[in-house]
């Protein structure tokens, strides 16, 4: 048996055009401001890439590009001018900062409701204590994906694997919130391999090139790999090794084409949410 793959691409772009369709019904057009500082080749093209998405949907979009010696007091100025900017109803400050900039001193300082990344402190809190609020894009599009894939998560043994602030502590919260019973999993964890295999879902994200092995999954489980590592060979691979997965689990996320489309469709679709929110038209998730 060859597990089912979940085409990110397919679901994103039903995400994309259903967001399209919500800013054509409304009476004013949604503002997303990115804040690029630097000249970091990835993050270059994952902003054009996040532009040209916003503007197929019909959003404003607007990136403020800063040099790579631009000081915290200048990009905490950028910031604040921006949560006073009524056009702006999402902002982004594209990580990684430079390391002379303190990147939880920026995201402090991001408008909580502005916050479409979903990483202030406020919004984080929100979702630790099951209460709405903007949702961080990749876990979102996790969630997306486990839906689109029919995945009844009530009940089921679900592993993160890797816990950070930008996915996998936010990823634990959603799993939980959706009634699963959750492991967060990180490198201190015994036995690793062995708490991996108990998993019905295991959501890798630990940015380590093809960790998660073949009897590290079990038979049926659901995987969904968030990794995107660059191989020497300039391709891509995940925290996953799908060829020793795939043939035994029962579903599982390609990369790329899995996981990545997610995140810039459920940006738009929070900066959309945020500026129903903030014009009193819905509440936050």
């Amino acid at each position: 048996m060859t597990a089912m793959v979940i085409d990110g691409k397919a679901v994103a772009a039903s995400l994309r055009r259903e967001t399209a369709a919500r800013v054509t019904g409304l009476s004013f057009q949604p503002g997303l401001a990115v804040v690029l500082v630097g000249e970091d080749a990835a993050s270059q093209v994952y902003v054009r890439n996040k532009d040209r998405a916003a503007t197929g949907a019909g959003i404003a979009a607007r990136t403020l590009r800063l040099p790579a010696s631009t000081s915290q007091a200048e990009l905490l100025a950028v910031v604040r001018g921006l949560n006073d900017d009524a056009t702006v109803d999402g902002i982004l400050v594209q990580l990684p900062l430079p390391r002379h900039i303190a990147t939880e001193a920026v995201l402090d300082a991001i408008d909580p409701a502005k916050d479409v990344d979903g990483l202030t402190p406020t919004n984080a809190g929100l979702l630790a204590a099951g209460r709405p609020g903007l949702v961080p894009c990749t876990p979102l599009g996790v969630m997306k994906l486990l839906a689109a894939a029919g995945v009844a998560l009530a009940g089921m043994r679900a592993l993160v694997l890797g816990r950070s602030v930008l996915v996998g502590r936010p990823m634990a919260s959603l799993l939980t919130g959706a009634d699963a019973t959750v492991t967060l999993a990180h490198s201190r964890t015994r036995d690793l391999a062995a708490e991996c295999r108990r998993a019905e879902v295991l959501v890798a994200a630990v940015g380590r090139a093809h960790m998660v092995r073949g009897d590290w999954v079990a038979r049926d489980a659901v995987v969904i790999d968030v990794g995107i590592n660059r191989m020497p060979d300039g391709t891509l691979a995940g925290d996953v090794h799908f060829a020793e997965v795939a043939p035994h689990a029962g579903a599982i996320t390609p990369v790329p084409g899995g996981v990545g489309p997610m995140t810039i469709a459920c940006l738009l679709e929070n900066t959309v949410t945020a500026a129903l929110a903030r014009r009193g038209a819905a509440p936050v998730r």
